[in-house]
């Protein structure tokens, strides 16, 4: 009775520790596999075969993990505070590297993504981080590709989702656009005014130059006000137009 007991048991055991012995990998999925605690290599996708006790596997994705990095303090270089948050778009390209270079290759990305935010974003002026953020964020995603190569990472894309100004500070920016456009149009007026005085003296210079332009242009100034019946307008004549009847 005990005989056949064990028996049984030492039967379930080994059809236990058989079914232990495979895996099953997802096309997107890759294991680490060690032998007696040395890399062995690298294995799936698909049915993997492991000898109990003597190999172990560690499962790693190899799909683009979204990271999002967490509201960070930093002071652009300018001396303005700010709050920025971002996020992180990554994966694994190198699943040896990822588990034996790096204990939580996640938790490592994280921190770093934090660190080299701040460190990149510091030497920056605010109208820099407002206005080019395209161009900060290839900054950030080269220096941090640079750094997770070693972790077998490759870091795709990083995107500034949002910066966080004070309230003064707002006002400030506001204050300073205003200023701007006032300036513009200022400058825009007296652009006007000196193209309209250009062409006023050269006119003047024309008509100086041509008696009898001069006396067109009269006519046509005193056709244009007799089309006004609303008012009498008393019209100085000169002298030099009335020679020819004089003279006859």
């Amino acid at each position: 009775m005990f005989f056949e007991l064990g028996i049984g048991a030492l039967l379930a055991f080994g059809a236990l520790l058989l079914l232990s012995a495979f895996r099953i990998l997802r096309e997107y999925e890759r294991g680490v596999v060690f032998q007696l605690g040395r890399f062995w290599r690298v294995k799936g996708p698909g049915l993997v075969l492991l000898i109990p006790g003597v190999q172990q596997m560690v499962r790693v994705d190899l799909r683009t993990v979204v990271l999002d990095v967490p509201p960070q303090d930093v002071i652009t270089r300018d001396n303005v505070s700010v709050k920025v948050n971002a996020v992180l778009y990554f994966r694994v390209l190198d699943p040896q590297k990822a588990i034996i270079q790096v204990e939580d290759f996640l938790m490592a990305t994280s921190q770093l993504a934090q660190t080299t935010l701040r460190a990149v974003l510091g030497k920056h002026e605010l109208d820099e981080l407002l206005a080019e953020r395209e161009r900060l964020n290839l900054d950030i995603r080269q220096v941090l590709d640079a750094q997770t190569d070693a972790w077998g990472i490759k870091v795709a894309n990083v995107e500034i989702k949002h910066v966080d100004l004070n309230e003064s500070m707002i006002r400030a920016i506001a204050r300073q656009a205003e200023a701007e456009r006032e300036r513009r149009a200022k400058v825009i007026h007296a652009e006007g005014e000196l193209q309209a005085s250009e062409k006023l003296m050269q006119a003047a210079e024309m008509l100086g130059r041509q008696p009898g332009a001069m006396q067109l242009r009269y006519m046509q100034t005193l056709g244009s006000i007799a089309g006004d019946k609303s008012s009498t307008i008393v019209f100085p004549l000169p002298i030099e137009m009335l020679k020819g009847f004089v003279d006859k």
